[in-house]
C-alpha cells in the first residue's frame, strides 16, 4: 500500500523505473490545497462517523489536451445515528456546480466547500436506519502530483510516440484529489462503481470487475465496479495499453482472472512480469491464505510513476526488471497490499505499520520461499542499515498521514522496515505455526478463510496483539510495549565474572523485556530464557561465542550506528563539496 516505496531496502533506485518512461511534461501551476485537502486521516469527524458508505457512483471525463477532469458523483448513505447533514472531502480547487439530495436540486445556500470539507445541509433530518444520496457534479484541473507516488494527484504524462498516459496517485492527501469522499481509512464505500469516459484510441483499466464499454463515437466510456476498496485505491488509469489475460487455477477451488495492461512496444517485459502473476499467488495463497478478490481480478496497470496499491488494479512504473533475487519486488511488494491494505486496512493512519510493515516483510519471505535463506536474511540486513528508531512506529493516538510518514515527527519509514523486522523477531520468538496463524486472523478475522466466507475488514495495533496472546497462549504485552509503542531498541549488555557471562535487556523506558536469547558456545547453542531481562552462561576464556548465531532478535548493534553515522557524515560531505 504506499507513497514512500521502500527502495533502500533493496537497493533499487528511482532511475530504473524513470528509465522506461517518456519525460514528464512541464510543471502546471496550480493552486495551494488547503490544510483540509493535505491532511488525509486523523480523528473523524463525528458527522461522518454517524454514516455509512453504501454505494459510490463515480462518473469521470478526462480531458487530455486540457489536462481536465469532469466528474459527477452519486453516493448514497445509511445513518448509524440521526444525523442532519452530510459531511465529505472535496479539494476546492474541482469547483462544484451543483448539489442535489435524493435526486431534489438544493440552494447554494444549502452546500459549503470553503476549505475541502464539504458541508451539505439535509432538507430533513436522517434518522437512525434511515437512506439519503446526494449528487455532485464538479469539475476542473485535479492537482498534479510533483513526484507521484511520493507526492500525490493526477501524473499527465504522454508515451515516446506523444499519446496521452495518465494516472492518479493520491495515498498521502486522500481520494477527495479527485472524488468526493469520506477522507479516512474506514471511510470505505461497500460498493464502487467508476464511469471512465476517454478519447477512443484510449483504454482506462480499472478497479474490480469490467462492466462495460460504451462507445460514444470520439471517445468510450469504461465501466467497473468494485466491493469495499480503500479508500485512496480508487484509480484513474489512461493510456495506449495492450492487455495481457489469463486465468490462476487457485489451491482454493477457485479460478482467478489475471490482467496486465502495458504500454505498446513494452511487449517483451510485459510478458516476463505476467510470467510471474501466478507464483506470487502461489505464494501468497500458501503463506497467508485465498487471494481476497478472486472472484474480481489480479490487475497491474503501467504507470508514469513508480507504483502504489491500487485494489485490484496495482500501479507498476518499475521498468520491468528483476532484483539480484531474481523477482521483481515493487510488484512483490504492491501486490502484497491486497492482503496487507486492501484485505486488512488499518483503522487509522496511526496503524500503517499493519500495512507496510506487513507488506515490507513478504519481499524476505518470498526470496526465502523461492531460494532459501540467503536472500531472507540479505534483505532483513539491508532493511536493518535503514532504521532510524527515533520515533515509536505506533504512537497509541489518532493521526494523519503527513504526520505517520513523517520521518522527522513520525516514524517515517520505519513502518516498514522495522515493522518488518519486529515481524522477523516476534515468528522467531513464537514459531512458524503460531505466526502464520496470527498472521492470517489478522487478514481475514479468521482461522479457516476460503472463497466467499470473509470479507475486507479494519483491524489496529492492538488487534493483532490480541490475536496473538490469543494463538501463543501468552501475554506478550511486553514484545509490542518495547518494539511498537518506543522508540528505542533493546540494548543487550554483557558482563563477565570469571567463567560466568551475564546478559542483561536495557529498554528505552526500562520496561520489562523477558526476550530469550540463543547463545552459541563452541558448536552449542543455549537458549537463555531471560527471566527478568536477564540471564547467565559459562563461557570459558577463549571460547568461540556467538550471540544470537541465528540474528532472530532485533536490538541495538553497535557496529550498525556507526556505519550509519559514517554514511551521514559522507553525504554532508558530499553537499559541502558540491556547494563550494
Amino acid at each position: 500500500m504506499q507513497p514512500r516505496l521502500p527502495l533502500l531496502a533493496l537497493g533499487i533506485a528511482l532511475g530504473l523505473a524513470a528509465s522506461a518512461h517518456a519525460a514528464e511534461p512541464a510543471a502546471v501551476a496550480q493552486p495551494k490545497l488547503t490544510a483540509q485537502t493535505l491532511d488525509s486521516g486523523g480523528v473523524m469527524p463525528a458527522e461522518q462517523a454517524r454514516l455509512n458508505f453504501d454505494h459510490a457512483e463515480l462518473h469521470f471525463t478526462i480531458d487530455p489536451a486540457r489536462r481536465h477532469l469532469d466528474g459527477e458523483a452519486t453516493l448514497r448513505f445509511t445513518a448509524r445515528e440521526p444525523t442532519d447533514v452530510l459531511l465529505l472531502d472535496l479539494d476546492r480547487n474541482l469547483p462544484i456546480k451543483r448539489v442535489a439530495v435524493d435526486g431534489k436540486p438544493l440552494a447554494t445556500t444549502a452546500w459549503s466547500n470553503p476549505d475541502g470539507r464539504l458541508r451539505i445541509q439535509l432538507p430533513h433530518a436522517l434518522a437512525k436506519g434511515g437512506s439519503v444520496s446526494t449528487t455532485i457534479v464538479y469539475g476542473g484541473q485535479p492537482h498534479v502530483a510533483k513526484k507521484a507516488p511520493w507526492d500525490g494527484g493526477f501524473v499527465w504524462s504522454h508515451t515516446a510516440d506523444g499519446q496521452p498516459w495518465i494516472a492518479s496517485a493520491v495515498e498521502g492527501e486522500g481520494c477527495d484529489l479527485f472524488w468526493p469522499c469520506i477522507d479516512q481509512p474506514t471511510g470505505e464505500p461497500d460498493l464502487v462503481d467508476t464511469w471512465v469516459t476517454v478519447p477512443k484510441a484510449l483504454a482506462a483499466p480499472g478497479n474490480g470487475v469490467l462492466v462495460g464499454i460504451k462507445d460514444n463515437g470520439a471517445t468510450r466510456t469504461w465501466h467497473w465496479r468494485i466491493k469495499q476498496p480503500d479508500t485512496y485505491a480508487i484509480t484513474i488509469n489512461v493510456g495506449p495499453f495492450e492487455e495481457l489475460k489469463g486465468d490462476y487455477k487457485s489451491r482454493y477451488g477457485n479460478t482467478i482472472p489475471m490482467q496486465l495492461w502495458y504500454l505498446r512496444g513494452h511487449e517483451a517485459g510485459a510478458r516476463a512480469l505476467f510470467a510471474e502473476f501466478p507464483r506470487m499467488l502461489d505464494f501468497f495463497e500458501q503463506e497467508i491464505g485465498p487471494y481476497p478478490f478472486g472472484d474480481e481480478k489480479m490487475g497491474v496497470v503501467e504507470t508514469p510513476h513508480l507504483g502504489m496499491e491500487h485494489q485490484t488494479i496495482n500501479a507498476y512504473g518499475n521498468g520491468y526488471p528483476k532484483s539480484e533475487f531474481g523477482f521483481d519486488w515493487l510488484l512483490q511488494h504492491e501486490f502484497a497490499h491486497e492482503w496487507f491494505g486492501n484485505q486488512v486496512t488499518n483503522r487509522n493512519w496511526d496503524d500503517m505499520w499493519l500495512h507496510e510493515g506487513f507488506g515490507t516483510y513478504m519481499q524476505p519471505l518470498y526470496g526465502q520461499y523461492l531460494h532459501g535463506d540467503m536472500p531472507y536474511f540479505a534483505m532483513l540486513h539491508t532493511e536493518r542499515m535503514a532504521l532510524s528508531n527515533k520515533k515509536p512506529i505506533v504512537s497509541g493516538q489518532p493521526k494523519t498521514e503527513e504526520q505517520v510518514y513523517d520521518g522527522k515527527t513520525g516514524p517515517g519509514l520505519d513502518i516498514y522496515y522495522k515493522g518488518s523486522l519486529v515481524l522477523h523477531t516476534l515468528r522467531g520468538l513464537i514459531g512458524d505455526d503460531a505466526f502464520f496463524e496470527s498472521v492470517r486472523r489478522l487478514v481475514y478475522g479468521r482461522p479457516d478463510p476460503k472463497p466467499g466466507n470473509f470479507k475486507p475488514r479494519y483491524a489496529t495495533t492492538g488487534d493483532f496483539i490480541d490475536i496473538v496472546d490469543q494463538v501463543t497462549g501468552k501475554d506478550l504485552k511486553w514484545f509490542f510495549d518495547v518494539y511498537l509503542y518506543d522508540a528505542a531498541l533493546p540494548k543487550l549488555e554483557t558482563t563477565r565474572h570469571g567463567d560466568m557471562l551475564q546478559f542483561h535487556w536495557v529498554t528505552g523506558h526500562g520496561e520489562p523485556f523477558p526476550m530469550p536469547l540463543d547463545v552459541q558456545v563452541g558448536h552449542t547453542v543455549h537458549t537463555l530464557p531471560m527471566t527478568g531481562g536477564a540471564g547467565e552462561l559459562s563461557v570459558p576464556e577463549g571460547s568461540l561465542m556467538i550471540v544470537d548465531p541465528r540474528s532472530k532478535v532485533l536490538r541495538e548493534m553497535p557496529h550498525v550506528e556507526a556505519f550509519q553515522a559514517w554514511k551521514k557524515a559522507q553525504a554532508a560531505q558530499k553537499k559541502d563539496g558540491k556547494k563550494d
